[in-house]
């Protein structure tokens, strides 16, 4: 576990000095689903953390950023008992009294219909000192993307925000008669199970049974579901027959009888589409943020690692000797990170790259570079090692050629250079090892076929593919990154659904959505 970090800023509430040995704690709206709808504050809290108690509905994908944190689910419905309020609140105190920075991400904002006042007055009573981080709310969420505006100037000029679920699980304990004349939008919380009886205390309180009404599922998560209905079809909708089920907000009003060419949501060319991005932890997010602009729902299962050499030998070597060397080649990435570091740790800096020219596989590769103030001299205009080969042979004659590569690969820019007349050395930066195990999750949901798509960005992935899948793996179409990866998917009998056209994450992105 980290130390207990700093908590405290000058925009905090003051805290005595008899409870500065103790711990602070968070309270933080995840928001309504979707990971990027968090806000920065929350990023940064969560960041702080030491622990993280957090809601069965909160995205996973938020924990990223609390990577240092010790992660504790509260409860899923269907998957684990849920803890009770008072069983969050004492393990949220013990934790604090301990010293811990404690984050309790809670699922839209923490001050609608979150319980989020008993939580803190709980902290208040211990002499905790606390902060509330607010989310976006379900309601606001539904307002933009569902193309349900909540207000409207013609239509609704008020909103009420109204929980279904009562204390005691009852749904009477509200005035629905005043509800029912309420000149605005009605937005039902929590109201699934009890349908029946709010919608019938609306419709007994005067409101007609003809009130257009939209049903909203999973809110802003890339399966979210509108199901338009009016008031008085909304309990068969939500019947236990229907198999809608929580979460679910449902909104009252003529607003959810507007056209519904204002919904951009489910236009999104991969609006709904499960897709696994299996490149390794660290390098996922930009494949995973692109196919999310789209609309698609990425899942994150590496299927190799990258980690250092068992031996820095061999490359210390190469390190040492780099003024004999005419041209360094760069294959890929992790090949800059992993060599340039070292030279760095070893004391050195880029000035030893300074005699000799540097060639670059592609773009991604040449910008990884310039993270370092290093220039590459030559780029492909194909991002593979035969393009490569193909632009730096001409130059690589009689020349002294070192090759940063992984521990297994390909031997095709050796071979080409050797034949073209150069030297050439490889030095392995960095191993490229297969994962295993995949998550239980994701296993089965490959094997149920919920998966629609599986990216493969090399050979090497698509091997441990197969090992890590097996049969499975033909449930899921398969998105090749080049012709290269393709044939060796074709090798081990499984066919390809798509291929980049251009060799990057951006083409593969683009092949993938043109199906």
């Amino acid at each position: 576990m980290s130390s207990p970090k700093s908590p405290f800023h000058p925009f905090e509430r003051p805290i005595h000095s008899a409870t500065r040995m103790l711990g602070h704690v968070y309270l933080i709206g995840a928001g309504p689903g979707d990971p990027q709808l968090i806000t920065l504050r929350g990023v940064q809290c969560l960041k702080k953390a030491d622990v993280v108690l957090y809601d069965g509905l909160v995205n996973p994908q938020l924990l990223v950023h609390a990577a240092d944190a010790e992660l504790v689910c509260v409860g899923k419905h269907g998957q684990q008992r849920i803890w009770t309020q008072d069983e969050i609140q004492e393990e949220m105190l013990r934790m604090a009294r301990q010293g811990r920075i404690v984050a309790r991400l809670k699922g839209g904002d923490p001050a609608v219909f979150a319980r989020g006042a008993e939580e803190t007055a709980a902290l208040s009573e211990a002499g905790i000192s606390f902060e509330v981080v607010p989310g976006i709310t379900a309601a606001l969420a539904a307002g933009s993307f569902t193309g349900i505006p909540i207000t409207h100037r013609h239509h609704a000029s008020a909103v009420a925000l109204v929980t279904g679920h009562q204390k005691d699980n009852d749904a009477t304990d509200l005035d629905w008669n005043a509800l029912a004349k309420f000149p605005g939008t009605l937005v039902i919380y929590m109201g699934v199970t009890t349908a029946q009886t709010w919608t019938q205390a609306l419709i007994d309180g005067g409101k007609p049974a003809d009130t257009p009404a939209a049903i909203v599922r999973r809110c802003t998560w890339s399966d979210q579901q509108v199901f338009r209905c009016t008031l008085g079809e909304i309990a068969l909708r939500l019947s236990p027959a229907s198999k809608i089920r929580p979460p679910a907000i449902v909104i009252v009003g003529p607003v959810a009888d507007l056209p519904e060419q204002l919904d951009w949501f489910d236009h999104r060319p991969l609006s709904g589409q499960r897709i696994l991005v299996t490149r390794p932890d660290g390098q996922a997010g930009e494949l995973g943020d692109a196919l999310r602009e789209l609309g698609a729902d990425p899942l994150y299962q590496p299927a190799i690692e990258i980690v250092p050499p068992p031996d820095w030998s061999d490359v210390d070597a190469t390190i040492s000797q780099l003024g004999e060397v005419d041209w360094i080649v760069f294959s890929s990435r992790n090949g800059v990170q992993f060599y340039l570091d070292r030279i760095l740790r070893l004391g050195h800096d880029m000035r030893l790259l300074g005699g000799g020219q540097i060639a670059a596989v592609g773009d991604r590769t040449a910008e990884a570079l310039q993270g370092y103030g290093l220039r590459a001299d030559l780029v492909p205009a194909d991002f593979e090692a035969e393009s490569l080969a193909a632009s730096l042979s001409p130059q690589a004659a009689g020349k002294q050629v070192l090759s940063v590569r992984a521990s297994r690969g390909r031997d095709v820019l050796r071979q080409h250079l050797a034949d073209a007349g150069a030297s050439v050395r490889e030095v392995v930066a960095y191993q490229n090892r297969d994962v295993i195990d995949a998550d239980a999750k994701i296993r089965q949901q490959m094997a149920d076929g919920q998966i629609d798509w599986t990216t493969v960005t090399s050979s090497a992935i698509a091997r441990s593919l197969v090992q890590m899948f097996g049969e499975s793996l033909h449930q899921t179409k398969l998105a090749s990154l080049s012709p290269v990866t393709s044939q060796t998917l074709k090798g081990l009998g499984f066919s390809v659904a798509c291929e980049a056209e251009h060799y990057t994450i951006d083409g593969l992105v683009k092949a993938i959505a043109q199906v």
